[in-house]
């Protein structure tokens, strides 16, 4: 390069620091680099840490130490003084060096603080750098350590100075807490994995590679930064699939999760389906006369065999009710995954033109995310609750409100004011259910207390129930009607003197009706006004007693009256003139939940993480689960983001 290029370089960098310079002070914003001295002025600090020599992100340099330099430079460290001049001179020659064989050889010196750089010497040297673009600048650094508080910002810094220890690159920074971890765990690390040097070369050239994918897609500039769509990339994908992909299939896969990144941007991503979409008036005759000229290849994936898993039953019955309830209309094959090979199973789905696929655990959400990446065009539901996943819609039901009924029958029916409940695992959707029955039961005994155990936690949870004297306990709910009066397993029973058990009230699900409903909102249209059309909102079904899809069963052995408070209180339920949770209600510390003439919203009952004053007991803890119980909570717990990650198989 020629001096007089040099010169041309340095005309052009003037310009852009001119432009930045015009826009920020049009928007009210200092047209400078940020002073690090300023900044700390106001902030305690916890001393120092010697860095060393770092290929430091050129983007996050972003001021300097002090100010003496400061109104050379715009605010993205393009000169602002006028050729000729001394500093114009002197940035012409480190720009000619630069270029020429010798180079800019001597690192910056800079301090980092939350992650950003502040130049001490070297000004020059940054500002010709990055009129250049370069991706990096070496400096030697020197970290100012901040007094870390609660806030999200700060414990995500304080985990970064933990990740930065392992893997020595500051290549990428997150704003919230928990996702250094779940990178560490992604990438296929144990939580205290140092990382080598051929790894870290590696994860450097991989997460730029994908960095320039994703700052191309991102032509909105939505609030999203790269390393957070990198965690979303590796939900669905591997950190290889980005090294071993050309740039225009890495753009490909990457705009096929794209949906689920940008929900990053929104606070409340899902769109909660309370009941099956009305129909309009004739709605019936246009099924009708869809149905007789289309067809619907629909496949249902089992993780368990039905002659053991009661959960299996209840959905090979649905699938067996939806081909008898469409006939000719539809095709409904099974795929059985009991080895849990879960992408063998959905994949020979997808391969047989599977146009419906009904994944009926909620184990298989991540191959089902997988899938839908790779089959935009195929309808992909997964029976869980909560999940924000824009390509995988879930479906579960509205369980609290069988309980809410189950539990004004066991209040009517015990002699006792202490009532026992098991619940299953800690997961969305729960806490609802408990809460539910004990406000049930308040309402034909106010004097009512249930007691909760964990069949997660205890492995006899009912056998301790008795022992310890209660009479009236509600179990598991059954899988379907056919389930109910079966074993102990399920519903709500009463333990008579001599030994034996009542039946009382059984909760149980039809999951045919929702699986007819489901595909007939196919075949009528209304599939697509459920949420957005394009797809870019996740859709949660979470169907009542009025869908049909969960009921409740009840004993004709109950005395006349109970049995009538429970017919009451299922139509009330049914026509929406009974809330369950409206009114005043107050939790296990006393707080109030709900005040008077109020009532909680879907998703505030939904994502209910807390236990109403009428229940003893606790949520229990994801430490206190038993192993086999730990996936499931894991996928779908209360406080699933606070649970540490499972490391994967992802070796960089």
């Amino acid at each position: 390069m020629s001096r007089l290029e040099a010169q041309q370089q340095y005309s052009y960098a003037l310009r852009q620091g001119q432009v930045y310079y015009r826009q920020a002070v049009q928007n009210g914003l200092s047209p400078y680099p940020p002073v690090l001295d300023q900044l700390l002025a106001s902030r305690e600090t916890e001393g120092q840490q010697k860095i060393g020599l770092v290929n430091i992100p050129a983007d996050l340099i972003v001021g300097t130490r002090t100010e003496g330099r400061m109104n050379c430079f715009a605010g993205n460290f393009m000169p602002l003084l006028e050729d000729p001049s001394e500093f114009s001179a002197k940035w012409i020659s480190l720009c000619y060096a630069h270029l020429d064989q010798s180079g800019i050889r001597d690192p910056v010196v800079c301090w980092e603080y939350l992650g950003r750089f502040y130049v001490e010497e070297g000004n020059k040297r940054v500002s010709v750098l990055k009129s250049f673009d370069a991706p990096t600048i070496p400096g030697i650094v020197t970290r100012i350590l901040p007094v870390i508080t609660d806030e999200p910002e700060m414990r995500a810094y304080e985990e970064f100075m933990h990740f930065y220890s392992l893997s020595g690159t500051y290549a990428l920074q997150f704003r919230q807490p928990g996702c250094y971890v779940k990178l560490q765990a992604a990438l296929g690390y144990a939580p205290d994995h140092l990382w080598t040097e051929e790894e870290r070369r590696r994860f450097s050239s991989g997460f730029s590679y994908f960095t320039k994918a994703f700052d191309k897609i991102n032509g909105q500039r939505l609030d999203i930064s790269a390393a957070e769509a990198l965690l979303r990339w590796l939900e669905v994908f591997s950190f290889e699939e980005i090294r071993d992909n050309t740039a225009p299939q890495l753009e490909k896969m990457l705009s096929s999760i794209w949906p689920d990144i940008r929900n990053l941007d929104g606070e409340s991503p899902i769109t909660i389906s309370t009941a099956p979409k009305a129909k309009e008036p004739g709605i019936l005759d246009k099924i009708i006369s869809v149905a007789k000229s289309e067809h619907i290849n629909a496949a249902f994936v089992y993780a368990f065999d039905p002659e053991k898993s009661a959960w299996t039953r209840a959905h090979v019955r649905g699938q067996e009710y939806l081909q008898e309830a469409l006939g000719s209309k539809l095709q409904a094959n099974a795929y059985w995954a009991l080895d849990h090979d879960f992408d063998a199973a959905l994949e020979a789905a997808a391969a047989d033109k599977a146009q419906v696929i009904f994944a009926t655990t909620p184990q298989m959400l991540g191959a089902c995310r997988r899938l839908a990446a790779l089959h935009r065009d195929i309808h992909i539901l997964n029976c869980s609750l909560s999940v924000p996943y824009t390509g995988v819609r879930s479906y579960y039901s509205r369980v609290y409100e069988s309980k809410f009924i189950t539990g004004a029958i066991a209040g009517a029916m015990t002699e006792q004011d202490s009532i026992g409940y098991i619940a299953d695992y800690p997961i969305v959707g729960v806490p609802a259910g408990i809460n539910a029955f004990a406000l049930g039961a308040r309402l034909s005994n106010p004097r009512a207390r249930v007691r909760v155990l964990w069949s997660c936690v205890d492995e006899a949870p009912l056998q301790t129930l008795i022992d310890d004297g209660i009479t009236v306990i509600s179990n598991r709910d059954a899988g379907s009607p056919q389930e109910a009066h079966r074993t102990l397993e399920w519903g709500t029973y009463k333990r008579a003197a001599d030994g034996s058990f009542l039946p009382l009230a059984f909760p149980c699900w039809d999951w045919g009706r929702f699986y007819e409903k489901v595909i007939l909102s196919i075949f009528n249209g209304t599939w697509d006004s459920v949420g957005t059309k394009d797809g870019s909102k996740p859709v949660n079904y979470w169907w009542g007693l009025s869908s049909g899809v969960i009921d409740v069963q009840l004993s004709e052995a109950l005395p006349a009256g109970v049995l009538r408070l429970g017919e009451l209180l299922k139509q009330g339920l049914v026509d929406g003139k009974l809330l369950p949770f409206q009114g005043r209600i107050l939790d296990q510390s006393g707080i109030q939940r709900v005040s008077d003439g109020e009532s909680l919203s879907v998703e505030e009952i939904m994502n209910m993480d807390w236990l109403c004053d009428a229940v003893d007991g606790s949520i229990p803890d994801y430490s206190e689960l038993r192993p086999e119980s730990q996936e499931t909570v894991r996928i779908l717990g209360l406080h699933r983001e606070a649970i540490p990650p499972a490391r994967e198989d992802a070796r960089l």
